[in-house]
């Protein structure tokens, strides 16, 4: 991790995109995955709706309205439900997914941040049944993600608002100004051009993974790069 210096009254924050920046995967499609089968449904259940929602995107539906359409599946399900197939599904992944879930050199860094007493926080289009477990196991102050609406403990399958783009950028500037941190003395990790805003919005951007898009853009700005061999997928 490069060096930085910080007033000692103003502290320093790393915030981190979580799918395919800190962890090998794109947590919302492997949770469904998983908790589509722990429900029991039918084989090809999973494939056919992440097919229509992929079917959507290569049509050039937004990435917020596929977000949307993605919690709409979960629509009548317990909140709490959800949460604790969380813990099981990260649990899971960890035991079985070849090679480990979390990125290696993403993890390392957030223990510097953690060692050097800033804050880790976690900010995803993901949501709290993927996040919250993500965020113990990695020592997170506080994690930001999509934020399904919730009547009497069951999901209505809308969303206030999809953290993707520029609502991610948005998050970085309430934090901080939460926190009584200042963004220049701020970094923020991202594996793809939807995490523009975010990146832009410190003053220690790091593109992590080895996007074109993304790679083109910091080294023109002269940001630091973590290659990690791994490039952004898309949905």
């Amino acid at each position: 991790m490069t060096g930085r210096t910080t007033r000692a009254d103003s502290p320093a924050i790393a915030f981190c995109d979580v799918d395919e920046t800190l962890i090998d995967a794109k947590s919302m499609f492997r949770f469904l995955e998983f908790y589509l089968e722990q429900r029991g449904e039918p084989e090809g259940t999973y494939d056919r709706l992440v097919g229509e929602l992929r079917e959507a995107a290569r049509a050039g539906v937004p990435r917020t309205e596929i977000n949307r359409r993605y919690y709409r599946l979960y629509a009548g399900e317990s909140a709490l439900g959800l949460a604790a197939a969380g813990v099981r599904w990260l649990r899971h992944e960890e035991r079985t997914r070849p090679g480990g879930l979390f990125i290696p050199e993403v993890e390392r860094e957030l223990a510097g941040h953690r060692a050097a007493g800033d804050g880790v926080v976690l900010v995803s289009g993901s949501f709290f049944a993927c996040l919250d477990p993500i965020g113990v196991r990695v020592g997170a102050t506080r994690a930001y993600g999509t934020r399904p609406v919730v009547r009497r403990g069951l999901l209505t399958g809308e969303v206030l608002f999809p953290l993707i783009g520029p609502a991610k950028g948005r998050v970085a500037h309430a934090t901080a100004a939460l926190l009584g941190a200042d963004l220049g003395d701020c970094t923020a990790y991202g594996d793809h051009l939807s995490d523009l805003d975010l990146l832009t919005a410190v003053g220690h951007p790091v593109a992590v993974g080895e996007d074109p898009g993304l790679t083109a853009h910091a080294e023109r700005a002269g940001w630091r790069r973590l290659p990690t061999g791994r490039v952004a997928t898309g949905i």
